[in-house]
C-alpha cells in the first residue's frame, strides 16, 4: 500500500512540475520583450545624454575594428553619429568615460559614467568638449592639481573621435608615440629586430638629436627632425641618409664610439656637494654625474601619500663649461601618478641644453612642488660639482 502511495505522490509531484515550468516558460515569453524593450530604452536614455539629438541606437560587434584599447562599446546612431564608452586610468584605474560623437566628426557630449578619482573634477569636465573636433580636443585645459585626471577624460575623447571615424569607415593612425617611434627605428635598420635603447650622451655631437642603439649590437639609428638614419656596427650609413648627412652622422658616431670615460676620485676634492654620489670624465674634458635629488619621498609625507624615504637619481653629463648634454632620471619612488612624471622624458629632456644660467626656467610637474624643487636642486648641485672639479669654487650648500 505505502509503495502505490509513493508512486503516486511521484507522479503528482512530476506533473506538478511539469505544470509550473510550462507556466514560467509562458511568463517569460509573455514578459522577456517588455523587458528587453525597458533595458532597451534605459539604454537609449543613458547614450541620449552625450547624444541628445539621436534619434536611434545599435550597438557595434568592435571584433571585426582595430579600435584604441580603452574603447569597450560602441553605438551607432541613426544619423550617422557614434557613441563610445570607454575605460582609461587617471589618478586611478576605473575610469568609465562616455563620449558622442557626430557624425561630422566633432563631439556631441561627454561624461564621467564612474571613476576612483579623488578630486571630483571629472565629474563636470566633460563639458568642456562639447562641440570640439580632433583638432580642438588639445586646446582644452588640463586643470592644475588634475593633471592625471583632466589628461586621461582629453584622451580619452581623442580615442572616442578616433574609434567613431574607423567605426564609420575611415581610418585613422591609433599608435601610441612610442609604437611610431620604435616602427621608424626598425625601418632604418631592420637588423635592431625592433629592440632599441635611447644612448645616453656623453659628448657633444652636431646635427643629431638622438641616438638609439640596437639591443643586439647590430648598430644604431640616429634621428635628425623627422628623418631616421640607420647605421650598422661600424659606423656607415645603411639608409635614410646620403651625401652631406650621410658623411656627418658617420663622423658624430665615430666621436661617440671613440668616448672613454674615467672614473673621478671624490675624496681628493674639498667641500663637493653631497648629492654628488659619482662622477667620471672624458677624454673630451666633459663630466657625467650621479646626482640624488631629495624630492617628495624624502620631504613629503602625511595620512594620504606616505613619503617613501628614498631619493630621486639623476644622471647628467654635462661640459667642463657647464651646459647640460643629457640628463636622465635613473630610479625615483615619488608619488604614483603625480611625482613619479620625474620619470618621464618629457620633464627631464628639458634640462638638456640648460646652463647655470636657465636651468631653473624648465616647467616644473603639475601638482608635484617637491618633486619640482627637489630636482632641481640636484641639476643646481651638477652645476656646483663641476665648477669644484674644475678648480673652481661651488655655492655653499
Amino acid at each position: 500500500m505505502k509503495k502505490s502511495l509513493n508512486v503516486k505522490s511521484i507522479v503528482v509531484l512530476t506533473a506538478i512540475c511539469g505544470v509550473i515550468s510550462l507556466l514560467l516558460a509562458a511568463t517569460n515569453a509573455l514578459t522577456a520583450p517588455i523587458i528587453e524593450k525597458n533595458q532597451n530604452a534605459a539604454a537609449n536614455e543613458a547614450l541620449l545624454v552625450v547624444m541628445p539629438e539621436g534619434t536611434g541606437f545599435e550597438k557595434m560587434d568592435l571584433s571585426a575594428y582595430e579600435l584604441p584599447a580603452t574603447v569597450t562599446e560602441a553605438y551607432k546612431e541613426a544619423g550617422g553619429g557614434h557613441v563610445v564608452k570607454l575605460t582609461t586610468t587617471g589618478y586611478g584605474s576605473g575610469f568609465v568615460i562616455m563620449c558622442g560623437v557626430n557624425a561630422d566628426g566633432t563631439v556631441s557630449g561627454a561624461v564621467c559614467l564612474s571613476s576612483n578619482e579623488t578630486l571630483g573634477y571629472e565629474k563636470t569636465f566633460g563639458e568642456n568638449f562639447t562641440g570640439k573636433s580632433s583638432d580642438g580636443i588639445e586646446t582644452v585645459d588640463v586643470i592644475s592639481g588634475a593633471t592625471k585626471t583632466t589628461v586621461a577624460y582629453r584622451n580619452a575623447v581623442k580615442d572616442a573621435i578616433n574609434a567613431a571615424t574607423i567605426l564609420g569607415g575611415g581610418s585613422v593612425d591609433i599608435r601610441s608615440e612610442e609604437e611610431i617611434l620604435m616602427d621608424n627605428l626598425s625601418a632604418a635598420l631592420p637588423a635592431g629586430e625592433g629592440k632599441f635603447t635611447k644612448l645616453f650622451l656623453t659628448e657633444v655631437i652636431e646635427g643629431i638629436d638622438a641616438v638609439y642603439i640596437a639591443d643586439n649590437g647590430k648598430g644604431a639609428v640616429c634621428v635628425i627632425g623627422e628623418q631616421f638614419v640607420g647605421v650598422d656596427a661600424s659606423g656607415a650609413v645603411v639608409s635614410g641618409a646620403e651625401g652631406d648627412t650621410a658623411a656627418n652622422v658617420s663622423a658624430q658616431m665615430a666621436i661617440l664610439n671613440a668616448s672613454v670615460e674615467t672614473e673621478i676620485d671624490l675624496n681628493v676634492y674639498a667641500d663637493l656637494p653631497s648629492a654628488l654620489v659619482s662622477a667620471t670624465k672624458t677624454e673630451s674634458g666633459n663630466y657625467v654625474l650621479e646626482m640624488k635629488g631629495a624630492g617628495y619621498g624624502i620631504n613629503g609625507g602625511d595620512d594620504y601619500h606616505p613619503a617613501s624615504g628614498e631619493y630621486i637619481f639623476i644622471k647628467v653629463s654635462m661640459t667642463k663649461e657647464g651646459k647640460i648634454i643629457d640628463c636622465l632620471t635613473l630610479s625615483q619612488a615619488e608619488t604614483p601618478n603625480i611625482g613619479d612624471a620625474c620619470a618621464n622624458e618629457a620633464f627631464y629632456g628639458q634640462f638638456v641644453g640648460k646652463t647655470e644660467a636657465d636651468y631653473d626656467a624648465v616647467d616644473g610637474i603639475s601638482g608635484a612642488t617637491l618633486t619640482t624643487n627637489g630636482y632641481k636642486k640636484a641639476i643646481l648641485r651638477a652645476f656646483e660639482s663641476v665648477k669644484i672639479l674644475e678648480g673652481g669654487a661651488g655655492n655653499e650648500e
